[in-house]
């Protein structure tokens, strides 16, 4: 198995997505490994069932873009960034595709480490899974954190 030197990390700031981003730099700590880490912002006015189409609010995408290198940059201290080599993305478009195209263009990560959100049944197949794609479909190999369930809570419930 060759040496895991590259790690990518996809997060949509979720709690889980940390969880995700904390196993990768135990993981890059122990493999004297860099991060890349990436977040997709999906675009809300990409044509529905029905081909409508809806006009952004002036200045939509740019404030996206900010939000998201706000949020990017505030995942890791100055100093985990320099520990790490930590390559920061953000993209627009489909998470699945835009994390798989990143992978391909890159052509040499080693490893993908993501959350899952434990979505069954019904949820899954109506959003279907960005985990599962990228699982099914990455040239590297990829390490699935499953999201800690709340007490009360059931991991395959729609949320």
């Amino acid at each position: 198995m060759p040496p895991i030197k590259k790690i990518l990390v996809p997060t949509d700031f979720s709690e889980a997505s940390k969880e995700s981003l904390r196993y990768a730099c135990t993981l890059a700590d122990a493999l004297h490994a860099s991060l890349h880490i990436i977040h997709v912002n999906q675009n809300p006015y990409v044509p529905g069932g029905f081909l409508d189409f809806y006009v952004p609010p002036p200045g939509f995408f740019e404030e996206a873009e900010r939000a998201t290198s706000r949020d990017l940059e505030a995942l890791l201290t100055a100093e985990e960034k320099t520990r790490y080599g930590a390559t920061l993305v953000h993209r627009t478009g489909a998470p699945a595709y835009e994390i798989l195209d990143y992978l391909r263009e890159q052509g040499d990560i080693d490893l993908a480490v993501m959350a899952t959100h434990g979505r069954g049944g019904a949820a899954r197949l109506m959003m279907g899974s960005v985990a599962d794609k990228i699982v099914r479909a990455a040239p590297c190999p990829v390490l699935t954190i499953r999201a800690a369930v709340a007490p009360g809570e059931h991991a395959n419930q729609a949320a």
